[in-house]
């Protein structure tokens, strides 16, 4: 299902404002309008915050991560490194036929990371 969107450029209190609007799909997914992307300088990925306010009116602003790091992962490195040190014989290697066997199955799979989503996937 498409998003219908639509926008409006006007100067209101001294101040440069962008109205723009898009739908909901089924899935309460929505296309952030191009006007939008561009005004706060979004590009694939980029992290949303939203502010909604006691009178109803949202504020929605590029959010800025503390650090790009997911918080679970310094922890989980931290958790490995002291498993390893304090267990060095359990450290294995993948036999050669598990490895022949991921890379049959994988083989032909083509990933893009940066593609855009397909209806399906709405």
């Amino acid at each position: 299902m498409e998003s219908a969107m639509s926008y409006s450029l006007f100067a209101a209190e001294d101040e440069f404002v962008i109205e723009a609007e898009s739908s909901l799909t089924d899935r309460y997914q929505t296309t952030v309008p191009e006007t939008v992307r561009r005004a706060l300088k979004l590009t694939k990925r980029d992290r949303i915050h939203y502010k909604v306010k006691s009178t109803g009116e949202v504020v929605m602003e590029r959010a800025v991560p503390d650090s790009e790091e997911d918080p679970a992962f310094g922890p989980f490195l931290d958790f490995l490194a002291r498993d390893i040190e304090q267990h060095p014989r359990d450290i294995r290697s993948f036999s050669p036929d598990f490895l022949q066997r991921v890379q049959s199955l994988t083989k032909d799979v083509e990933i893009d990371l940066d593609a855009e989503l397909s209806p399906d996937d709405e």
